[in-house]
């Protein structure tokens, strides 16, 4: 599987979670209403509560899932876009320098 699959299954994997998250976080301060353990008035505010600590922790995973693949990539010494764009610059220098070489010789 390539890697842009892999992340593509990661990230799709957290979003489903957030939504399967909302929902199950409702439909159980719901039913502590229903069985009065939860005040109505109350009930908005620890959906709030609940989701805000669910985002908190989801973003820790991302960021460690972050950091891990980044030392994957490292390990497999796999190149950093910045390294590739120098490389890009440098094969463009050297070939303007050949052209003009080459130029100057005709001439």
């Amino acid at each position: 599987m390539a890697m842009k699959d892999v992340l593509n299954n990661v990230y799709s994997l957290g979003v489903g979670a957030a939504s399967a998250s909302k929902e199950q976080i409702e439909k159980t301060v719901n039913d502590l209403v229903q069985r009065g353990e939860v005040k109505r008035s109350e009930s908005n505010q620890l959906v709030d509560d609940l989701m805000e600590k669910g985002q908190k922790a989801q973003q820790e995973i991302e960021s460690m899932v972050n950091e891990r693949i980044k030392q994957f990539l490292v390990s497999m010494d796999v190149p950093t876009k910045a390294e590739v764009e120098a490389l890009k610059a440098r094969i463009a220098v050297l070939e303007k320098t050949i052209s003009e070489q080459e130029l100057s010789k005709t001439e």
